[in-house]
C-alpha cells in the first residue's frame, strides 16, 4: 500500500486533531501516512489514497487553510484519476450548510477523475463531542 495522504482543512483545529489521531493509528498498524495540515497540491502525490478531513466554515465555506489547496485544484485542473479518496466532513447540523465543504470537495475531486474509495463520514459536532473518536470508530473497520 502506498502512503496515505491525510489532508486537513480546519478552522478551529478539529480536523487537524482528527488527522493527527488517524495518522497515529495508521502508524501503529504499520501503514505509512503523511499529514498535510496546510495542504499544497505541489507537495502531495496525485496517485494512491487521499484521506481528506474538512470542517465547514461560515456559510458552507472551506476553512482558510484549505482554500489555497482548492484554488490550486481549480486553477491547475490536475488529472486525479489515480486518486482514491475518502472524506470525513465535520460540521454542525444546526446550520443548513451542514458539512457543505465536504459535499463540495467530493464533487470537485470526482470532477477531476478521483474515485471515492471507502466512503464519506459526516460528523455532527452537536452529537459527537469527540470527532477523533467518531472518526476512529468509523475508519478502523474500513482498514480490514
Amino acid at each position: 500500500m502506498e502512503k496515505i495522504q491525510i489532508i486537513t482543512g480546519s478552522t478551529l483545529g478539529g480536523a487537524e486533531y482528527v488527522g493527527d489521531h488517524l495518522e497515529e493509528i495508521l502508524t501503529n498498524k504499520g501503514i505509512n501516512s503523511e499529514v498535510h495540515n496546510n495542504p499544497n497540491l505541489e507537495n502531495i502525490t496525485t496517485s494512491g489514497d487521499w484521506l481528506l478531513i474538512v470542517s465547514t466554515h461560515g456559510a458552507g465555506e472551506y476553512p482558510d487553510n484549505f482554500k489555497p489547496f482548492i484554488e490550486q485544484i481549480n486553477s491547475k485542473k490536475p488529472d486525479l484519476t489515480a486518486i482514491n479518496f475518502t472524506i470525513i466532513a465535520i460540521g454542525d447540523s444546526n446550520y443548513d450548510t451542514y458539512c457543505a465543504a465536504g459535499d463540495q470537495l467530493k464533487l470537485l475531486l470526482e470532477k477531476h477523475g478521483a474515485v471515492q474509495k471507502l466512503g464519506f463520514l459526516k460528523i455532527d459536532v452537536t452529537d459527537d463531542l469527540s470527532p477523533e473518536e467518531a472518526a476512529e470508530q468509523w475508519f478502523l473497520p474500513l482498514l480490514n
